[in-house]
């Protein structure tokens, strides 16, 4: 019975802040963890600031910001609302 349990539950959310690491990059992040701390989302957060990486992704405009690899927005600082509001 735990086994079955165990193979629905799914596995954390991944959560990417693309940028160099200035301080709109640093608000985003602040923003998108909480607003899964508000939604109560399981999710990693990982900071990617190696430009490099970054255009790999599609990204040309930073900071920028993915969920499960989809590119939710790019060139501006999303707010904690707008975050929230955002289909899963």
């Amino acid at each position: 019975m735990q086994q079955a349990l165990a193979s629905c539950i799914l596995p954390p959310m991944k959560i990417q802040v693309l940028g160099t690491g200035c301080p709109k990059c640093h608000k985003l992040a602040e923003n998108a963890d909480a607003a899964a701390k508000k939604l109560g989302v399981d999710c990693e957060l990982v900071k990617i600031t190696d430009i490099n990486e970054v255009m790999a992704l599609g990204v040309m405009l930073t900071p920028a910001l993915t969920v499960d690899s989809d590119v939710r927005t790019s060139g501006k600082v999303t707010t904690l609302d707008q975050i929230k509001a955002w289909p899963a």
